[in-house]
């Protein structure tokens, strides 16, 4: 079962410009069934970095001149190279194509940001364009289902098929978002699997971390405060090991596309807590999975911080699908107001309370401050839009 992304319209767009294409995202976020099925019916060659034969066709490609590389291709209109992470030199020989103006549309896909950015990118610097691949949107979800129509806006739907898209919340909030824990009837395997043997692959491989369990303790330890401010000092005490360390690994987090930070908003640092942070997971099925519970009963114990990690990243993977155009941040008083999610852009900022339940919202604090009144996110209303 493929569910339609809306990251194909911007895939097309990007196809057309005159430059390498860089998709990145998560392992097993959907890249490669993407990009085939945009591309389905073009002529096109993919070639996977992580088998040996077809790395070795790529690197024999690059000894000849670069009209008779792509002959050995076949001609392609469009060169996928999945896993291009994988070896350092795939942007220096993207380059020398690009550089020799060969008519073939050539497009890396890769698993982390590691490499592919900080070596392939910098090769290819003005020379590409990038779509970072977010898991599945809840209405992606939902538009999959067969019950959804189209004559219906969001707003709509949410009313008219309130059971159906509740049930469905529920299931989001236990087993997330990535495409195969959505159809998967074994989600709960699926995400164990995932959590277990790929989620870190790329750190481990390339000898970032020495000790794998630390890091994963740091990922329990943030499973666990999903939603609340979070100290480095702390989480370097409880785990035994260096600030300094604790900083390199979440910079491998969100680098590997687990985890995101939101800082404090803040334009009177005075009144305000300007240096805390939030760390929120990506995917909740991702976060479930570390603590190894997935119930979808709306009385769990932790619904409300597992709420408001759904609803945040909801937010957050809009933001990076379309480009990182708006800053995404949390508010604190030093008198203890708060509000969850504060959005800000060139048009100004809006305000957001993320409630279970249909709670009253008290933002006077923050009105006073900024003159903007919240809106609030509770279940009934989970159509969220950036």
């Amino acid at each position: 079962m493929y569910i339609n992304r809306e990251a194909e319209e911007l895939l097309r767009k990007k196809l057309i410009e005159p430059k390498a294409l860089l998709i990145l995202g998560a392992r097993q976020v959907g890249k490669t069934t993407l990009v085939k099925h945009v591309l389905a019916g073009s002529r096109n060659v993919f070639l996977n970095l992580d088998i040996e034969s077809d790395w070795s066709r790529l690197r024999a490609a690059a000894t000849l001149p670069p009209a008779d590389a792509m002959v050995t291709f076949g001609n392609p209109d469009v060169l996928v190279v999945d896993e291009a992470q994988r070896k350092t030199e795939t942007g220096r020989i993207v380059k020398g194509w690009f550089d020799a103006d060969v008519r073939v549309k050539i497009v890396l896909l890769g698993s982390s940001s590691l490499d592919l950015l900080d070596q392939a990118a910098e090769s290819l610097t003005g020379r590409n364009i990038k779509i970072n691949l977010p898991p599945l949107l809840f209405r992606e979800v939902v538009a999959a289902q067969s019950w959804f129509s189209k004559v219906f806006s969001y707003p709509d739907i949410a009313e008219k098929f309130s059971g159906q898209v509740q049930t469905l919340l529920m299931q989001n909030l236990a087993y997330g978002n990535y495409p195969e824990a959505v159809i998967s009837e074994d989600k709960r395997g699926y995400l164990l699997n995932l959590t277990s043997d790929y989620l870190l692959k790329d750190v481990l491989q390339m000898g970032l971390v020495k000790d794998p369990n630390m890091i994963r303790k740091l990922l329990m330890l943030l499973a666990h405060q999903a939603g609340s401010v979070v100290s480095v000092n702390e989480l370097s005490v409880k785990i035994g090991i260096s600030r300094a360390t604790v900083e390199r690994y979440l910079d491998l987090l969100e680098r590997t596309f687990v985890v995101f930070r939101l800082p404090a908003y803040s334009t009177n640092p005075r009144k305000e807590i300007s240096k805390s942070q939030k760390i929120y997971f990506w995917d909740t099925g991702i976060r479930n999975a570390l603590i190894n519970e997935f119930s979808d009963n709306p009385l769990r114990s932790d619904i409300g911080s597992l709420w408001e990690n759904w609803v945040v990243a909801e937010f957050a993977k809009q933001n990076l699908l379309y480009g990182n155009r708006k800053n995404l941040y949390f508010w604190r008083s030093r008198a203890g107001a708060e509000v969850d999610l504060v959005v800000k852009d060139e048009d100004g900022i809006v305000a957001y309370e993320i409630k279970w339940t249909r709670d009253q919202v008290d933002g006077r604090a923050f009105y006073n401050q900024y003159g903007v009144k919240p809106r609030v996110v509770n279940r009934s209303n989970p159509f969220v839009e950036i």
